[in-house]
């Protein structure tokens, strides 16, 4: 990538989409190499700045300047049906090679010269490596050799988005635009992304809702604000912290979140002595101690639902034994035992294909079993989300009738308050839904399964089309859940903050697996190493490969009893480091508030002041031990591992 000196600068601009104003004498400039995350909430015109940076939306005022040399690539969002070859598509992105190339098939008209400088711009365009390349970027993506010659038309739109996806990849571009490009990708693609970004050179913009997608890759972030464009230096965590300090000096910044944590240690300390109310007790306690330190960056938010849990459970809820999974007598998972309790929390990892979905339809029943059986618990209430879901709306009726079929004796009123929780607020509960964007039937979709309480929560890729604050308050929601959760997620965050086990779905089998999500990644490097390893190495007898199965198999079972032996020190080391974050927290939100001069000019605020100092000392002291039991804890387990 040549070195270039100019920028893009978008200087008091204004944007406005029918009656709509999307920006009002916004400026931006953004500086070559950079990487942006482009954020804000549904419909305030992320997509639409990305439309101006392509030169299909014009501004209504000021001055939007792009430097007539930058070659700009950008994921399409809909990909017509097309009898074109996948690997051949993704080529088709490097639209100047794909020029070269048609002037060379049609050398009849050239003469010798010219066509021998054809044949020098074909290799300088890296044109000879182009079909190696475009199947490492389908591979990346999830594709199998044998999809590569496949026409595009053969493929759903999940996974033609992933071909656009890869076509924008294979464009050499100055500045590279991506519009939620994790959607459909699963988390395997989403970590290979990832690096593929990180080592992309140009100047990048990514508009999406993924926190930690984002914290892995970009090093500034865009917000929208009140019509403006707002920047912060540093990734999506870095970008919380900013905004947090800015808004934590407003006094009811916190109010919410203390009010709410006030009303759990209430009742865990009137009824944790109840033997009637010990289970609701735990619940809340469990809550508290799951509850992430609410960033004021969110204090805004119109979104604050709750998932409530229906008050009679079985034990087990569900299980399965001996169970064999699959579509007609094809098994894809064999002989999963698999029990679940009220306080089952449960990730699901593995790659795309392996078996997770097929796993999820079957404990919700959509699915028969091969072989074993499936047992539900008399007091079992599932409360089941896929995004098929959201294809099955009636579209022609509203959010508040979906509820009333569902319940027909509930209140309007009763309805429309729970409804504003999800945000469709006022009449916007009562429209019909035939324009809803994706988010809003997402949304819904979740409203439908909340309203019915379930005691079991099985959830298939629920964040898919919900942006950060719909994200925000469903990971609070599902820390606050009293029944069992099992999830399918590529949103890490959402994981991290909601189960408390993973099950690896990988050849056929689902097993425990007794590491966090970096140790995942890690697997999966190592994994695709040992894959690319066979696949390169000479072919071997079949006895030999048995035997090494059996050894990978061995090694396999000796690892996870050593994860096992260091659980209780892995999950002690989580705790510490959850703890001090927490209190990082605190003096972080006590130093803003000890920074404000007028907390020492007003004689009133002595006795608040010396207060806040003494908690200052009591935290910092309280750190320091945290600190020490985790050097102490870190020892122990790197002796023994």
């Amino acid at each position: 990538m040549r070195r270039m000196r100019a920028m893009i600068t978008l200087d008091s601009i204004s944007l406005q989409r029918g009656a709509k104003q999307l920006l009002e004498g916004a400026s931006l400039r953004i500086f070559p190499g950079h990487k942006i995350g482009v954020i804000g909430a549904n419909g305030s015109g992320k997509s639409s700045l990305f439309k101006l940076l392509l030169g299909q939306l014009q501004v209504d005022a000021g001055n939007c300047f792009i430097p007539s040399d930058w070659k700009i690539a950008h994921m399409a969002q809909e990909t017509e049906a097309s009898e074109r070859g996948a690997r051949d598509y993704v080529i088709d992105g490097d639209w100047h090679l794909r020029a070269v190339e048609t002037q060379i098939n049609n050398h009849d008209d050239v003469d010798g010269e010219h066509l021998a400088k054809l044949y020098a711009e074909f290799e300088e365009l890296q044109g000879y490596t182009a079909e190696q390349r475009a199947s490492k970027l389908l591979d990346g993506l999830g594709f199998s050799p044998s999809d590569y010659t496949r026409p595009v038309s053969d493929f759903s739109g999940g996974w033609r988005i992933r071909l656009n996806l890869a076509q924008a990849l294979m464009s050499p571009s100055d500045l590279l635009l991506l519009d939620e490009p994790t959607n459909h990708l699963d988390l395997d693609t989403t970590v290979w992304l990832e690096g593929w970004l990180q080592a992309y050179t140009g100047t990048l913009l990514i508009i999406s809702h993924d926190r930690d997608f984002l914290d892995n890759v970009v090093t500034e972030i865009v917000n929208y604000e009140a019509r403006k464009l707002i920047g912060y230096g540093g990734n999506y965590s870095a970008y919380e912290r900013q905004k947090a300090q800015r808004l934590s000096q407003q006094q009811q910044a916190f109010e919410k979140q203390q009010a709410r944590k006030a009303e759990i240690v209430d009742f865990v300390r009137r009824f944790r002595a109840k033997a009637s109310k010990a289970k609701q007790a735990q619940s809340r306690l469990k809550e508290l101690e799951r509850m992430e330190e609410i960033a004021p960056a969110h204090i805004d938010s119109p979104f604050h639902f709750s998932i409530a849990c229906s008050e009679k459970v079985s034990v087990p809820l569900l299980s399965l034994s001996q169970a064999d999974l699959g579509y007609g007598d094809k098994a894809l998972i064999k002989n999963v035992n698999l029990s679940i309790s009220v306080d089952t929390r449960l990730g699901l990892l593995g790659a795309n294909g392996a078996g997770k979905s097929t796993l999820i339809k079957t404990l919700a029943g959509e699915l028969t079993l091969l072989n074993g059986s499936r047992t539900c618990g008399e007091h079992l209430k599932i409360g089941y989300f896929n995004q098929h879901q959201l294809e099955a709306l009636d579209m022609q009726a509203s959010c508040a009738l979906h509820l009333q079929r569902i319940s027909p004796k509930a209140r309007e009123q009763e309805i429309r308050n729970f409804l504003g929780s999800f945000g469709f607020i006022g009449d916007r509960a009562l429209e019909t839904i035939e324009h809803f964007s994706g988010g809003e039937k997402a949304r819904l979709a979740l409203a439908i399964v909340a309203w019915q309480k379930p005691n079991l929560l099985l959830l298939d890729e629920p964040t898919n089309h919900l942006d950060l604050e719909v994200r925000h308050a469903l990971t609070v929601a599902l820390q606050g859940f009293a029944g069992a959760v099992i999830v399918i997620s590529h949103d890490r965050h959402l994981l991290r903050n909601t189960v408390d086990d993973f099950l690896l779905v990988h050849d056929g089998c689902a097993e425990p697996f007794d590491g966090s999500l970096n140790d995942y990644q890690k697997w999966l490097s190592d994994n695709k190493k040992a894959e690319k390893a066979e696949k390169d190495a000479p072919a071997q007898s079949q006895v030999v490969q048995t035997l090494d199965k059996a050894d990978r198999k061995e090694q396999r079972q000796k690892s996870a009893a050593k994860r096992e032996q260091l659980k209780p020190l892995t999950q002690k080391l989580k705790k510490l480091e959850r703890d001090i974050e927490k209190l990082q927290a605190k003096l972080s939100e006590l130093e803003v508030i000890l920074a404000d001069n007028s907390l020492y000019e007003d004689a009133d605020s002595a006795e608040r002041l010396q207060k806040m100092l003494k908690d200052q000392g009591a935290a910092r002291e309280q750190l320091a031990s945290l600190e020490e039991q985790w050097m102490e804890v870190s020892e122990e387990l790197e002796a023994l591992s």
